[in-house]
């Protein structure tokens, strides 16, 4: 069945960071926090070509880092606390920001994943003779 034929261009960007599905916009991308559905409701595709690896682990590692350990230093270079006051404040933080991150990114890669057609192991061959 083509995708074209039937279900018109979806943005990938807002489907995948509200964990729709990345082909009808409609149905539920997510079975719990982390875990991908079987398949669509909605329109019946088929997620078993989601395999988004740690991809998403990357760039919340690069997010998080970056936001957490920018505060960390003006903190400490502001005000010199205790190191317990560090622990009290990034621990947590660090902990909420990766867990608010990583089930949005996981669904923006799903879903470029789909509109780009990406598989594993698949190289594209149009230019080769």
């Amino acid at each position: 069945m083509d995708d074209k034929a039937h279900f018109p261009p979806i943005n990938p960007v807002p489907a995948g960071l509200a964990g729709k599905c990345p082909r009808c916009g409609q149905g539920k991308l997510f079975d719990g926090f982390l875990s991908v559905k079987k398949s669509c409701m909605s329109c019946g595709l088929d997620y078993s070509f989601a395999d988004s690896g740690d991809g998403p682990a990357v760039f919340v590692i690069m997010i998080v880092g970056f936001i957490v350990v920018g505060l960390v230093l003006f903190v400490e270079l502001s005000f010199q606390p205790p190191i317990w006051v560090h622990m009290v404040l990034w621990l947590p933080l660090t902990v909420i920001l990766a867990g608010a991150t990583l089930r949005p990114l996981k669904g923006l890669m799903i879903a470029l994943q789909y509109k780009h057609k990406a598989e594993e192991g698949r190289l594209d061959d149009a230019g080769r003779e």
